[in-house]
């Protein structure tokens, strides 16, 4: 046997050792084992409830406010009230001087009645005196008429020789003066009518004073003033002393037992506020709560300069709780599901074929059309005989996902890790 040197012996083994490790190499690569899945985030379709809405600015009102002055002119000399007093119906509030309207009510109602006892003299003289003034016309007539059958009987004898000039003369004379006795009869009865309209004229002067009684007494109540209806004294803008006018305010009452909510539609909006629509109300003034009621009237005009309407809530304010000028903030629905089938908003993909989501079978994206519904910031209501509560849908799509896309979801692991069958 050919025996080798040590250095020979040496190259023999390294080069024994790279063929085993080539070789070795070579048997252990693995198979191919097919195409990467995409990793993709999912959620679960789920049934609820969903709505979207309208959030508007609305300022509370009293239900009535009003500026209170005194009808009459005068010093104020007392006020009853201080601002933040609630005051009732009927209550007196301030008052004015009123005795220069006293003076002049006494002295009418002085005149007023004796003007009224004048023409009550004279309707009770007037009757008697036409009786007898017409009695008087009655015999002046009659005796005129038996003073002129003489003188015509007397004249035509005297023709025949029967009677002297002087009978005729005499008969004459007395016709004459019957004849002045009636016409001065019939101007006294005629006087009489003049007394009637001296008495129609007495009678209206006792009415015109007893109006003009009547104006004071009036003016007089004016010198008080007096709450309109139950209300808060909002402000009082004079003192005892200030010389008041119709044209001065006195004080401001507001009624605040019940209150307006204010709020301004703008037109893009105004398809959705109806009178009957139900809304929620907040303010910052009243933290934690949340109040309902319902829109009660909606102007058909815009407000002045502006391209929104004005929408008003009427509503009980027990406690007082809404305060006039309060901001508050008004949400009403502007669509609503129930029942709606929802999913993310973000699993929603806008394609030329329509609207659609990718859902999940046996580890691979489905395209399914669908119609979107009632549509919040986050989440879409979805119509598809194909999705249901439940069905899995893909929330974030690769580039490079399409229908029948292997997937896996994000974040799942374990043997079976992204399955979804």
């Amino acid at each position: 046997m050919t025996s080798c040197s040590p250095q020979l012996r040496v190259r023999f083994l390294m080069l024994a050792v790279a063929l085993a490790t080539a070789t070795g190499a070579g048997c252990g690569k693995k198979p191919d084992q097919g195409p990467v899945p995409l990793t993709v985030d999912a959620a679960a379709a789920t049934r609820q409830t969903l709505a979207t809405y309208v959030t508007l600015d609305g300022q509370i009102a009293p239900l009535e406010q009003s500026t209170l002055a005194f009808q009459q002119s005068g010093t104020i000399n007392h006020i009853a009230v201080n601002i933040g007093d609630m005051v009732h119906r009927g209550d007196l509030l301030a008052t004015i001087d009123p005795s220069t309207l006293q003076a002049q009510l006494s002295q009418a109602q002085a005149q007023a009645a004796q003007y009224s006892a004048s023409a009550q003299g004279a309707v009770v003289g007037y009757p008697v005196q036409v009786q007898a003034n017409q009695a008087a016309v009655q015999t002046s007539k009659a005796s005129l008429d038996n003073a002129r059958l003489v003188y015509e009987q007397n004249e035509q004898l005297y023709k025949q020789g029967y009677v002297s000039e002087t009978q005729l003369q005499q008969s004459r004379s007395n016709y004459v003066q019957a004849q002045q006795t009636y016409n001065n009869s019939v101007v006294a009865l005629r006087n009489n009518q003049v007394s009637a309209q001296n008495v129609r004229a007495q009678e209206a002067q006792a009415a015109a004073a007893g109006a003009q009684a009547h104006v004071i007494s009036t003016q007089l109540s004016q010198t008080y003033l007096y709450a309109p209806y139950d209300a808060v004294v909002a402000n009082r803008l004079v003192d005892p002393g200030a010389f008041a006018s119709p044209s001065q305010p006195v004080l401001q009452v507001a009624r605040i037992d019940r209150v307006w909510i204010n709020v301004n539609v703008p037109d893009e909006d105004l398809a959705y506020v109806h009178p009957g629509t139900q809304v929620t109300f907040q303010s910052t003034s009243l933290p934690g709560r949340t109040l309902h009621a319902a829109i009660q009237t909606v102007n058909s005009v815009p407000t002045s300069g502006t391209l929104s309407y004005l929408a008003r809530i009427e509503l009980q304010n027990p406690g007082y709780a809404l305060r006039g000028g309060m901001l508050v903030s008004v949400t009403l629905t502007k669509s609503r599901a129930v029942g709606a089938i929802v999913v993310p908003r973000s699993a929603v993909a806008q394609t030329p074929n329509g609207d659609m989501v990718y859902t999940i079978a046996d580890n691979k994206a489905q395209a399914v059309p669908v119609k979107v519904g009632v549509q919040t910031d986050t989440m879409a209501q979805v119509i598809s005989p194909r999705v249901h509560p439940g069905t899995m849908v893909i929330t974030t799509r690769p580039d490079a996902l399409k229908d029948g896309s292997l997937v896996a979801i994000a974040g799942a692991s374990g043997p079976n890790a992204g399955t979804v069958h």
